[in-house]
């Protein structure tokens, strides 16, 4: 990957609109203490998915906003693009990543003007082997901490190197997923036990009900022969009386 252009709008020190051309070759900035060069690779990392405003020297992400000073009002909004020429299969592309933040309101990422999850943007430069966090952004104080890093870390730094990061990133979705739908699956189970637990409750109550109802039926037909025989003698007890009677 080969960054072409970064534009900053609103980005700590940068109220105004600048753009960085970084043109073949070796491209230097040069400036006094404070100037804001280390916005400048901020600014990139921001862009490529940075979450920790710590790391970013700040107490939470609305301070990469400009805050303003005795003569020029804060902005409401940050912007950072970076225009970056990305080898792929066929051939390299230019693509446009820019992340925009809104006082209070969070981050929002777009790729090539298609609003995007921060996920996609990271799998986009983990792709070209970079990334917010990649070796290859070295920012002050960091140069120490590569001499000193673990091997776990040089591991991570060859990785990023050989350009298989994405495949790491991806491995690790693929896993996570994995891991969502076992326990959607283990959920699915329990879910589906209890269901067929109240399944055979459901039949036991309907077995009591078929057994009332054929009950009630036979009592009914009992009830009616009971009332039958009961008619039918006093019927016969009737006509014996009025045959007594005419006599």
């Amino acid at each position: 990957m080969q960054i072409k252009r970064l534009r900053i709008t609103g980005f700590k020190s940068f109220v105004e609109p600048a753009d960085l051309v970084i043109e073949p070759g070796l491209t230097g900035v040069v400036g006094p203490n404070g100037c804001g060069k280390s916005n400048l690779l901020e600014a990139l990392r921001w862009t490529m998915g940075e979450a920790s405003a710590k790391s970013l020297r700040g107490a939470g992400m609305d301070d990469v906003i400009f805050a303003g000073t005795a003569t020029r009002p804060a902005r409401d909004f940050a912007e950072v693009s970076i225009l970056a020429e990305i080898a792929g299969p066929d051939g390299a592309d230019e693509r446009e990543i820019v992340r925009r933040i809104e006082r209070g309101a969070g981050s929002a990422y777009r790729i090539d003007g298609r609003e995007v999850r921060a996920k996609d943007v990271g799998l986009l430069f983990a792709d070209a082997a970079t990334g917010a966090h990649s070796p290859a952004l070295v920012s002050q104080g960091r140069i120490g901490a590569v001499i000193a890093a673990k091997p776990a870390d040089r591991r991570a730094m060859l990785e990023d190197a050989a350009g298989i990061a994405g495949l790491h990133v991806r491995r690790k979705d693929a896993e996570a997923r994995l891991r969502a739908t076992e326990a959607n699956l283990a959920r699915l189970d329990a879910v589906i036990a209890d269901q067929d637990a109240r399944a055979a409750a459901l039949r036991r109550q309907a077995r009591a009900a078929e057994r009332y109802r054929l009950l009630s039926n036979q009592i009914r037909v009992a009830e009616a022969r009971t009332i039958f025989a009961r008619w039918r003698d006093a019927a016969a007890a009737a006509e014996s009386a009025t045959a007594d009677a005419a006599r």
